[in-house]
């Protein structure tokens, strides 16, 4: 034999050895996070580890009665060495035994904890998770604004999916002997339905409030009121709340009724997706008719609206006081606008009773809260209220007004005038003042 055959095949022996011998070799420890039916290995048991194969996605690992087995790269976190998985161990020893099972079709695995965050995974009745952690999060409201009972958690599907669900359509529990039954994954998979994923991403707000918004007559305190249709995925519990309803509808799941429409099993509550930004919600109501609402879902954050209007009625006050802040008639006194949004009136002896009482001493706060119909925007600058805080109860003085480059006219509205904030109509006989920029030192 050749001496250059002998070094190939001396060369071939070692590399086969140190395969072997790689094969058999540690490299290092870790914990099992879902238990092993066959042999029976309990989740939060040390391991040691051998193989990490990528090409079949498993951990070779050594189980308890020395032999090797495969467990789902997903379900196993390598720690290193194995003080670092004794370590791991301790901190998960708490949830070791803690799975729980699903009660709601449906039910969100969410990428944070809070019920706004993108949904990973979907839950069928039944099926059953790895609780890893409890951690803070944003609970889901109850119509009566409370929080619901129950806890986010850290999971972890028997696919391998991580995310964070909130408890509250959960049944949690230890497993400490027997087999853990999991659902096949084949029943787990959903027919892809986008319409019924874009109706429950979004936020769905009473259509009167894009109506608000398309007109430009934002009611901020009907804004602040949140009423909306919520369809309650984290806790299959859907909620109307709305000025005349405020109804809750426990439901087992949400199932394809029509064309972009759906059930919500075991209630009445029926929802159509009209278009991609109206959705049509129905339901009994107590006495058994049929009742119709419309939701829409707009284009900006609710926060945001309101926060852009209040800059709006801002700016509207700031060019009054920025033109003033004095304005004085020969008639009806003097008013003196400051820049935090108070007033103070002297000389309006005109107007006392029938306006202002005749305790007032003539202060108050102003409030841009009134809108002016196509009509009479056409003619007036705007619409505000003059609160005066000095009398109990206090009393609202409502006008339009002119703001030009000599002054302020103002004419006083009639209660009557207004509808939904808005001033419709001026009254049969108008008060009518105009007040001059004090332009003295």
């Amino acid at each position: 034999m050749s001496e250059k055959i002998k070094i190939k095949l001396i060369f071939s022996a070692l590399v086969i050895s140190a395969l072997v011998f790689s094969s058999c070799s540690r490299m290092g420890y870790g914990i099992l996070l879902w238990a092993n039916e066959d042999p029976q290995i309990f989740s939060g048991t040390i391991l040691p580890v051998y193989i990490r194969s990528n090409i079949d996605h498993v951990w070779v690992v050594g189980a308890p009665n020395d032999t090797k087995i495969e467990v789902p790269l997903l379900l196993f976190e390598f720690a290193g060495s194995k003080k670092k998985a004794e370590k791991r161990a301790e901190e998960f020893s708490i949830y070791a035994a803690i799975y729980a099972e699903n009660l709601q079709d449906g039910l969100p695995i969410r990428e944070d904890p809070d019920n706004g965050a993108r949904r990973v995974y979907r839950l069928r009745p039944g099926e059953i998770i790895k609780i890893l952690d409890k951690v803070e999060g944003n609970p889901p409201i109850s119509a009566t604004g409370e929080p619901l009972p129950g806890n986010w958690y850290r999971v972890l599907t028997y696919e391998g999916v991580r995310g964070y669900c909130f408890s509250y359509r959960l049944n949690l529990f230890e497993h400490n002997d027997g087999p853990l039954i999991a659902i096949p994954v084949i029943q787990r998979e959903f027919e892809p339905d986008p319409d019924l994923e874009m109706v429950l991403s979004r936020k769905w707000s009473l259509d009167t409030y894009q109506e608000m918004i398309n007109s430009r007559r934002i009611d901020i305190g009907e804004f602040e009121m949140n009423y909306r249709f919520d369809p309650g995925q984290d806790t299959g519990i859907a909620k109307i709340i709305t000025p005349d309803v405020q109804r809750e509808f426990i439901y087992e799941g949400i199932y394809p009724d029509g064309d972009r429409a759906w059930r919500f099993e075991g209630t009445s509550l029926q929802m159509n997706l009209r278009t991609n930004t109206i959705l049509v919600v129905q339901f009994n109501d107590t006495s058994g008719s049929r009742k119709t609402l419309l939701f829409t879902a707009l284009s900006a954050d609710i926060d945001d609206i309101i926060t852009q209007e209040n800059n709006r009625r801002e700016a509207q006050l700031e060019a009054i006081y920025n033109q003033g802040p004095v304005f004085t008639s020969n008639n009806y006194g003097s008013i003196t606008f400051s820049e935090n949004g108070n007033f103070l009136w002297t000389g309006f002896d005109l107007l006392v009773p029938q306006y202002i009482p005749e305790a007032s001493l003539g202060t108050g706060s102003v409030q841009m809260n009134l809108f002016l119909s196509n009509t009479l925007a056409e003619q007036y600058t705007g619409a505000f209220t003059f609160r005066l805080t000095d009398v109990s109860p206090n009393r609202n003085i409502y006008f339009m007004y002119v703001l030009d480059s000599q002054g302020l006219r103002l004419e006083i509205v009639q209660d009557i005038g207004i509808e939904d904030s808005t001033v419709t109509r001026r009254a049969s006989s108008p008060v009518v003042m105009y007040f001059f920029r004090d332009l003295s030192p």
